[in-house]
């Protein structure tokens, strides 16, 4: 009995469950880091043979991918903050705001439409860390037009980071398709 089928239903279900872990990204989860340990997982389980399975080069290169996407997101992160003068403190607190921000953002861009709740985490994430930097800074005794200035960095570096670590997540899923459905 030919069980192909099989094999492409669980393919299709691990493409399905990494597309999902994609999205964890917009609210600060390791997205990208659970679509490679997925892959990984299926690599372990379905051994690649004859012409099926994940391979272990795939895992590696979706680990160094997952790697990629981390430094991309916290050095604009950081560097959007640190241009402006981000003490440490500051820096920090964005992190915590961006967290805080993209979930609810999520939440409240749920019952949009289509992209409210992605375009939504994006924003509430920025948000999140104009905030939190805005605070740290506030902490640290700064003016108010320096606070607000590491904000603006803030806010900049976490869009742009966010949008940096979910292409390297696409590029992942598409790797990840390519070899489970070859």
């Amino acid at each position: 009995m030919n069980f192909v089928w099989l094999y492409y239903l669980w393919a299709a279900l691990l493409i399905l469950a990494a597309a999902g872990a994609w999205v964890t990204t917009l609210v600060t989860l390791p997205g990208n880091w659970f679509i490679a340990g997925m892959a990984a997982l299926f690599a372990w389980w379905i051994p690649a043979e004859a012409g099926q399975g994940v391979t272990w080069t795939t895992v590696l290169v979706l680990l160094g991918l997952a790697l990629l996407g981390e430094v991309v997101e916290f050095g604009a992160s950081a560097a959007g903050a640190a241009k402006r003068g981000a003490s440490k403190r500051g820096i920090v607190l964005s992190m915590v705001g961006a967290l805080f921000g993209s979930m609810l953002g999520l939440m409240v861009g749920t019952p949009i439409p289509v992209l409210g709740s992605f375009v939504m985490a994006i924003l509430g994430g920025a948000l999140g860390a104009y905030c939190g930097a805005y605070l740290g800074e506030g902490w640290k005794g700064r003016q108010e037009e320096d606070r607000k200035a590491v904000g603006r960095g803030a806010f900049a570096g976490r869009i742009w980071g966010t949008i940096g670590k979910l292409a390297v997540g696409v590029v992942m899923l598409v790797i990840l398709a390519w070899d489970s459905l070859r």
